[in-house]
């Protein structure tokens, strides 16, 4: 029987897949979740499978009934075709069982990659079934835009408008959105934060008849789909250790990222512990301290893509860990957004805490982590996975549990901070190697509503 999905907020239908794959958001606000989760097989986290194949398996029951086996493996391994690295996500190894697992050799050479480029296939496929078209919305703090923009420009069934706050991404990654050539990219600089941009694609889809006027779907990570991609790299770094169980350190904005971890957790996979890495912006690492969700000003720094301070996907992980009371959780949120703090109940935060931390590292601690990664191995690290590598060696409570530490973005995205550290500016790869030269097209917009919405109206008539 195919898996069903229900929303985080309770009150919104339980659709299939191929329904929340174009809703995105749920009706009630809420985000999607597995009903119920698939059990992971014992033997895809200790066998010799190549990465498209342990893809293919551990995504299959996501999806079996939306789609024929077949024409899904046939799309996986087109997916990940496109990647550099022979196996997709390499490990490396650090020492004293630190590991590396490397996801940025996708062709916008980060960590969005793993899921998008299967994600902008998924929705071709199904657009294509039904013979209907939509408008993609999502917001970006640097590089869900470009792995976004990368998987659906030029599809036919599509347009897709990003978002992203403007002077607030690095050059690198404004331009690998701003220079794609498409008639159905359309790129929107937002005088304002990340969190801006978000709320402006919460407001569209609250926003029941723009909503369906536009028929609007989402690629932000508050799309299931995306999730459900990213859980196969847990389950597969777990796989190049033989099964031992592991621990993980994930530098985190948006916590979709993280979460996936945890949704393999809940598939099966034996962890140790999550570490959550925070910039200045530590909302997370004091939340997981605390069961406090209190907000503050974002301050942009040398890791953009963690300038964040509503962080969507954590209300899958408050779903989860408050029984699946959507009420509850609903509650929760409402008053987060009334007053910008919010309390977890005592029960759920204890059920947190022997699993979950964080830590936080200022802009100078995070130069000085990649300083001493490149001292050490050679390897020039960006901004964000000197975070996640800091939490990790910070956080670790067992030295005997292997710990893999994700490394989310190439070091070219950023080469200035790269540079600053090490001395070194890191070569952007031969494909983007005139990305600087190449003209730029966006519009520039306020934060306001109502100018994005007739924007997005004018841009792509339905």
């Amino acid at each position: 029987m195919a898996l069903t999905y229900v929303s985080t907020r309770g009150n919104a239908p339980e659709l299939e897949f191929g329904e929340v794959l174009l809703a995105g958001l749920a009706r009630d606000g809420g985000l999607y979740v597995p009903a119920q989760w698939p059990a992971l097989h014992p033997a895809l986290t200790s066998a010799s499978l190549g990465y498209v194949e342990l893809a293919q398996q551990v995504m299959w029951p996501f999806v079996d009934g939306f789609i024929e086996r077949r024409a899904f493996d046939e799309m996986v391994d087109a997916t990940y075709a496109t990647f550099r690295a022979p196996d997709v996500a390499p490990m490396v190894d650090l020492g004293d069982d630190l590991w590396l697992l490397e996801l940025f050799h996708g062709p916008t050479l980060a960590f969005k990659d793993v899921a998008l480029q299967l994600v902008g296939r998924l929705f071709d496929f199904e657009l294509t079934r039904r013979d209907e078209r939509v408008t993609i919305v999502g917001a970006t703090s640097g590089d869900t835009g470009s792995a976004a923009i990368e998987a659906c420009r030029d599809r036919e069934a599509l347009d897709i408008v990003i978002l992203h706050p403007a002077g607030r991404v690095s050059e690198v990654q404004r331009r690998q959105m701003t220079t794609v050539d498409a008639s159905n990219v359309h790129n929107v600089a937002i005088a304002g934060s990340f969190d801006d941009c978000q709320d402006l694609v919460k407001a569209m889809f609250n926003d029941e008849q723009f909503r369906d006027r536009q028929r609007l779907a989402a690629v932000n990570s508050i799309n299931w789909a995306r999730v459900m991609a990213q859980t196969v790299y847990y389950v597969w770094g777990s796989a190049r250790l033989d099964g031992a169980r592991v621990a993980f350190s994930v530098p985190t904005g948006n916590f979709g990222n993280v979460f996936a971890g945890e949704g393999a957790r809940r598939m099966g996979l034996d962890v140790d512990q999550f570490v959550v890495g925070s910039n200045r912006n530590d909302i997370l690492t004091r939340f997981f301290a605390t069961g406090r969700l209190e907000a503050s000003t974002v301050h942009p720094t040398l890791s953009p893509s963690m300038d964040i301070q509503i962080s969507s996907n954590l209300e899958r992980l408050l779903f989860e860990v408050d029984d699946r009371d959507g009420a509850a959780v609903a509650a929760l949120m409402d008053e987060f957004r009334r007053t910008g703090a919010a309390e977890l109940p005592a029960p759920a935060l204890e059920r947190l805490s022997g699993l979950w931390s964080g830590a936080r590292f200022t802009d100078d601690e995070t130069l000085e982590i990649i300083r001493a990664v490149y001292a050490d191995t050679g390897l020039a690290v960006d901004p964000h996975t000197a975070v996640g590598l800091g939490a990790a060696r910070a956080m670790r409570r067992h030295a005997d549990v292997p710990m893999i530490a994700l490394a989310t973005a190439h070091p070219a995205k950023f080469p200035d901070a790269v540079e600053q550290a090490i001395g070194v500016r890191p070569a952007l790869p031969d494909p983007l190697a005139d990305l600087l030269d190449r003209p730029e097209r966006y519009d520039e917009l306020p934060n306001d509503l109502a100018a994005v919405e007739a924007y997005v109206a004018d841009r792509c008539p339905m």
